[in-house]
């Protein structure tokens, strides 16, 4: 994995713009940049400072490309811990690649995905837990993913593994030394203290686990699926939600056959809407498929909004039956997942009207699409699904999926060692299972790892990064 040659790439976005920075790092970054740089003040930039900026020309031979402005970084103070030149020019694509060429024939090599942020990470610059962190922090688009990304990267959750790590490496040495002195039956670790400590790495592992339900929905986004019957506003709302006319209104029923998915953030935290097909019997093939996926789409949402047309329970009482048959349904076979019955088209009806409606339905919202009416105060409910609780006391939350797993395998071993410790295990049993422990501890930080697990992480990585 450790790379002693020179890498190149674009550190911003491809595609034209009023400045784009090209990043090289590796032992003859300075050296290379050197050779074509031409600064307008007669500077060798082999003789500056480290974190000093310096205005001047890219050249080949006697043809000027581009006027730049170089950033000079020097090891082991620079983001990778080797030499660093970023080169700011102008955003032409053109101009771009003109310079990246240049330096292609003359000593460096194009960066692999999330090269940069490898070798950071085998320079110790960071942990394996911050380095994902980045690009995490790169991938946010509201302001919780953003929160949990920057609190990771600046090495919260890594301190609190490293913490626990170090305190059962501790007592996993006094176990060892232990096995050294068998034969004199001593014993150096205290076995009170080291159950003590047991419940404590326990509680707090569980705790990590626990917040991965709410990080892994921050991350991702809380996927809501708005279902009901043909022309009840599904659509609109939508729209009303997204604020523009995402999904196709028509008073033609089926007129949505697939389902439409669009994302907002709201109070910080993103939702995924998932307008699906109307509900109701049809011959039609394609509209048939698009209500099946409907079904799917109930499934996997973290929250169902169940949208009737209020001006058509007024006229069908039987339908108001049906809907809180349907309602019931639903809630049963989901009985963790929360259920919103949303009565649409509300500016059409009045307080009598409610109140009829809400005498069949007690647990009802009422909106209207159309208009907005509502629709603020459906969006802070859907708030309210958060546990933002530990967003908002700057708690640790786990966003990782390798994480979360690591965290399970570390947890499993440690209640092995507590189950060990209750039936008097020997000590040479108890060291297994502590440094299968330690070993999954290890695996998140990055103390313990491999070329594949690396290569798997950083491939995720933008270019450039």
């Amino acid at each position: 994995m450790i790379q002693n040659d020179t890498i190149i790439a674009l550190a911003t976005p491809s595609g034209a713009g009023a400045i784009a920075i090209i990043r090289i790092s590796g032992p003859e970054a300075i050296a290379i940049a050197s050779n074509h740089f031409e600064s307008v003040s007669g500077k060798i930039l082999g003789k500056q400072k480290s974190h000093t900026i310096h205005l001047g020309y890219i050249k080949e031979n006697n043809n000027t490309l581009d006027q730049v402005l170089v950033s000079v970084f020097k090891n082991p103070h620079s983001y990778t811990g080797e030499d660093v030149i970023e080169i700011s020019c102008h955003g032409s694509p053109f101009i771009q690649q003109q310079i990246i060429q240049l330096f292609l024939r003359n000593g460096c090599r194009t960066a692999d995905a999330g090269e940069f942020t490898l070798r950071a990470f085998l320079n110790g610059k960071m942990d394996l837990s911050q380095a994902e962190a980045v690009a995490d922090l790169i991938s946010s688009d509201n302001a919780a993913s953003h929160q949990i990304a920057m609190q990771q990267m600046r090495g919260g959750f890594s301190n609190e593994i490293k913490h626990l790590r170090t305190e059962l490496l501790n007592f996993a040495s006094l176990i060892e030394l232990e096995l050294d002195f068998s034969e004199e039956d001593v014993e150096f670790a205290d076995r009170t203290a080291f159950k003590n400590l047991l419940v404590r790495i326990q509680k707090v592992l569980q705790g990590l686990i626990d917040s991965f339900a709410v990080g892994n929905v921050i991350k991702n986004g809380i996927p809501v699926a708005i279902v009901g019957e043909p022309n009840v506003g599904k659509s609109t709302l939508l729209n009303a939600f997204l604020n523009e006319d995402r999904a196709l209104v028509s008073d033609i029923a089926g007129t949505t056959r697939d389902t439409i998915e669009d994302e907002i953030s709201i109070g910080g935290i993103g939702f995924r809407f998932i307008d699906t097909a109307g509900i109701r019997e049809t011959d039609d093939v394609v509209e048939g498929m698009g209500i099946k996926k409907t079904f799917e789409k109930i499934e996997q949402a973290q929250v169902v909004l169940l949208l009737v047309d209020g001006s058509k329970l007024l006229t069908d009482d039987q339908k108001l039956k049906n809907i809180v048959i349907d309602f019931e349904k639903i809630k049963n076979r989901n009985p963790l997942k929360p259920l919103v019955l949303l009565v649409n088209k509300a500016d059409t009806l009045s307080e009598i009207d409610k109140e009829k409606i809400t005498s069949y339905i007690n647990e009802v919202k009422y909106l209207s699409a159309k208009t907005g009416e509502g629709v603020e105060e459906l969006q802070n409910s859907l708030l309210e699904f958060v546990n933002t609780g530990a967003l908002r006391n700057n708690e640790t939350i786990v966003t990782n999926t390798r994480h979360y797993n690591a965290l399970l395998k570390a947890l499993e071993e440690i209640e092995k060692v507590q189950m060990g410790m209750d039936v008097d295990l020997s000590s040479d049993l108890l060291a297994i299972d502590v440094k299968q422990a330690l070993y999954h501890l290890g695996e998140i930080t990055g103390q313990v790892t491999n070329d594949e697990l690396l290569g798997n992480i950083f491939a995720n990585f933008c270019i450039g990064k």
